[in-house]
């Protein structure tokens, strides 16, 4: 029996449409990984990467933080010592769709930034 003022909740009952789910969860998964990955990467210099970045033929040296580019595909050539991040949007703005290790080359169909540290 309820106390005079006490309120009755029902339990909630939660369904959930398993593919939906698992999209978000690995979307979410991918982007923790990848922000992991980049704040424990340890850089050799504090101020930039060292060598050349390559955005569609665009030479960029001891580059550091975010490089926008208009042309698609996004052909990314990472010849420096730090990782870069390839982003859906512009100012290295929503998702992280690549990671291109140091040395490596990808084209990416949807990249619009690229971040390097």
């Amino acid at each position: 029996m309820a106390r005079r003022g006490s309120i009755l909740r029902a339990p909630v009952v939660l369904e959930f449409t398993g593919g939906i789910v698992m999209r978000r969860l690995a979307s979410t998964l991918g982007v923790l990984a990848a922000a992991a990955t980049l704040a424990v990467a340890v850089p050799q210099s504090a101020f930039a990467a060292n060598g050349d970045l390559i955005l569609n033929g665009v030479v960029h040296h001891d580059p550091t933080g975010c490089f926008d580019s208009t042309r698609r595909p996004l052909f990314v050539d990472n010849r420096t010592d730090e990782y870069v991040f390839v982003f859906t949007g512009a100012d290295c703005t929503g998702r992280v769709i690549e990671v291109i290790p140091p040395g490596e080359r990808a084209v990416s169909e949807l990249g619009s930034s690229v971040y390097v540290r």
